[in-house]
């Protein structure tokens, strides 16, 4: 939690979703001084996932990254909802962190629309698809929506990483994005603002430097920690991108790959050894193996 986190205006924050990202931006958000409440269609999902934020801040806990005060106010701010309609009432943020599928999330955001605050910001944390299109299609059911429609692009690890990338659509109130803007500050983490553009800013940068890598890879260039060694060295990323492609997910990376490719061009096709491993079940670090074997959470080369 930032210094400035404590001085946030405490604001009622619903996440749609309870899988990694949501979990994690759940997490942030209730740390940060936020009442959170997570939502999820599948049965226990949502509960999961608080029970998992416990599990992460009692280890942070006893690392002495938070204190035991922090944990337990943390928790006291965070809740699952059993319904669409206990999740939205009177929420103020509304973040969508449901898998990349433009009708699903229209259906979880038209789903809570009615009980939100009527001036609630409407944020989706998609990676790559339309803001524009997402707040024309909530506009529809719902007057007025695609003025408050945003994007809330948070990165994986939410409570690790600093940044948070703001997409602004066609129709997206100034207003929004200054209510947007002082919301992720309050965060503790940095915005950049970027056009609704396929891909925006980090994902064109992101996805295309993982789909050489594996290219490189499918060819013999190199093994994969040799690649992400060399970017992580080199370089000096974090996390090299067969390793970030791993806990981000394979499905993920192709799904936004093959959208880029529709959009953009070829330059975004999806290497051959990315669809064998997808169609293989082979995701990443949720399945326990992508380009890496994943034991007690930890990537160990094949």
């Amino acid at each position: 939690m930032s210094a400035n986190a404590s001085r946030t205006v405490s604001l009622t924050v619903t996440v749609l979703g309870a899988g990694t990202m949501g979990q994690g931006i759940a997490q942030v958000a209730a740390q940060s001084g936020h009442t959170t409440r997570v939502y999820d269609v599948a049965d226990g999902r949502a509960a999961a996932a608080v029970q998992g934020i416990a599990a992460q801040l009692e280890r942070l806990v006893a690392k002495n990254k938070i204190t035991s005060d922090l944990r337990a106010g943390t928790l006291n701010r965070l809740s699952a909802a059993t319904s669409a309609k206990d999740a939205a009432a009177g929420a103020d943020v509304v973040i969508e962190a449901v898998p990349e599928d433009m009708a699903l999330k229209i259906a979880v955001l038209e789903a809570v629309l009615p009980g939100a605050a009527p001036s609630a910001i409407l944020a989706s944390n998609t990676s790559s698809l339309s803001i524009t299109e997402l707040g024309a299609r909530l506009a529809a059911g719902t007057p007025g929506a695609a003025d408050r429609t945003i994007g809330l692009h948070f990165f994986n690890p939410p409570p690790v990483m600093e940044l948070v990338e703001v997409v602004r659509g066609i129709e997206t109130r100034e207003d929004t994005i200054a209510r947007a803007l002082a919301f992720v500050r309050g965060l503790g983490k940095t915005p950049i603002v970027v056009r609704d553009v396929p891909g925006f800013a980090t994902s064109r940068l992101g996805v295309i430097l993982g789909a050489e890598a594996m290219r490189m890879l499918e060819t013999g260039v190199a093994s994969a920690e040799d690649i992400d060694r060399g970017m992580e060295l080199g370089y000096r990323h974090p996390m090299g991108p067969l390793k970030l492609t791993d806990l981000v997910g394979l499905d993920v990376r192709l799904a936004i790959l093959e959208h880029l490719q529709r959009e953009i061009g070829e330059q975004f096709r999806p290497p051959a050894i990315l669809r064998t491993m997808v169609r293989a079940g082979k995701l990443g670090k949720k399945t326990g193996e992508g380009f890496y074997r994943w034991v007690d959470g930890q990537p160990v080369a094949k």
